[in-house]
């Protein structure tokens, strides 16, 4: 039951990242890509502050005992902010989240069997290869149908 609740509150998750690069993506084309990415972080910077002194429990180590590689997570939060608010305007929200999805799959798989950055090691087999292609396929469908949208609307 439990891990039942841990996948409903990854979708939730997955939920509010459509939202947020959709609502980002409209910001960004409105005030510019970083302004709308620098609001994301530090309204997400206070928010975990926050968090972290009123609803932490403590840790066994803090960020200045971690190793230093697992801090390079922050950077990649960047890169994610940034290229869909880039993105989402230019080429729609499910374009760019599916894009987004496959990149994850792509990727977590690959660390799942190499058991890359210290995570169980789970071999690539059948049915991930299928996820895998059948999300390629989802990304092309979703882009080949935005393109037939832009050449049968009229210019204006």
């Amino acid at each position: 039951m439990f891990t039942f609740f841990l996948i409903l509150l990854a979708l939730f998750g997955g939920v509010t990242l459509s939202v947020q690069s959709s609502v980002n993506g409209r910001l960004g084309g409105t005030v510019s890509v970083l302004a709308a990415a620098w609001l994301t972080f530090v309204l997400g910077a206070l928010i975990s502050i926050l968090l972290v002194f009123f609803a932490q429990p403590p840790q066994d180590m803090t960020l200045l005992d971690a190793p230093r590689w697992q801090l390079t997570g922050a950077f990649f939060g960047v890169v994610y902010i940034i290229a869909m608010v880039f993105s989402v305007p230019r080429v729609g929200i499910a374009a760019a989240t599916t894009a987004v999805i496959t990149g994850q799959l792509a990727m977590s798989v690959l660390i799942d069997n190499f058991a890359w950055l210290g995570n169980a090691r789970i071999p690539l087999d059948a049915q991930r290869w299928s996820a895998i292609v059948l999300l390629f396929a989802a990304m092309a469908l979703i882009y080949l149908g935005n393109r037939k949208r832009e050449r049968t609307q009229p210019a204006g």
